[in-house]
C-alpha cells in the first residue's frame, strides 16, 4: 500500500476523533502540584464565552487516587462575570458511596465528572473566571489545610442541545 492510500484514511481517523466531542464549548483541567490541594491554592479557568442564546450544562472534573480518604469533596467556586459582577456557590462533589468510588477507574486512579449547572444560559458574552478553592472539612469547624491524594481538577462547559 503506497503512502498516499493511508494518508486519507488517516485523515478521516483524527477528523473523526476531533468530532466526536461536538457539545464541547470548553474544558481545562489543572493538576495539583504534589497531589496534595492546599487550602490557598486556587485554581482558575478563563472561558471566552459569545453565544449567550444556546443552554449550557457545566461540570466539575476531579481525578482523585484510591487513598483519598473521604466519599466527598467540598468546594467554594467564584464565578466572575464580564462585567465583574461575582458569584460564589459551595458544592459537595460526592465521589464514593458505600458500594465504592462513583467515577471511572484505571488501577488506582479515579475520574469523576460532576454537573454542577444545567441548561444554563451565559447572560453577556465576554471572558468568565471561575475559581475553585477546596473547601474540605474535618469534624465539623476545622478546614483540611492540606488535602491530599486530589489530583486534578477541570471545569467542562459543553452545548446542553
Amino acid at each position: 500500500m503506497t503512502m498516499m492510500h493511508l494518508k486519507y484514511p488517516c485523515l478521516l481517523l483524527v477528523m473523526a476523533l476531533v468530532g466526536c466531542d461536538a457539545k464541547r464549548i470548553y474544558e481545562k483541567n489543572v493538576t495539583i502540584p504534589d497531589g496534595i490541594w492546599n487550602v490557598n491554592n486556587l485554581v482558575e479557568f478563563e472561558l471566552e464565552i459569545q453565544d449567550t442564546l444556546t443552554p449550557a450544562n457545566m461540570y466539575i472534573n476531579i481525578r482523585n487516587s484510591g487513598a483519598y480518604s473521604y466519599s466527598n469533596l467540598f468546594l467554594f467556586i467564584n464565578t466572575t462575570f464580564p462585567d465583574g459582577v461575582n458569584r460564589k456557590d459551595t458544592v459537595e462533589c460526592i465521589l464514593a458511596n458505600k458500594s465504592g468510588w462513583l467515577g471511572s477507574g484505571l488501577g488506582d486512579i479515579w475520574d469523576h465528572q460532576i454537573l454542577f449547572r444545567r441548561g444554563i444560559r451565559f447572560p453577556l458574552p465576554g471572558t468568565y473566571t471561575i475559581s475553585y478553592e477546596q473547601a474540605q472539612r474535618f469534624g465539623k469547624s476545622a478546614y483540611i489545610e492540606n488535602l491530599p491524594f486530589i489530583l486534578d481538577v477541570g471545569l467542562r462547559v459543553e452545548n446542553s442541545q
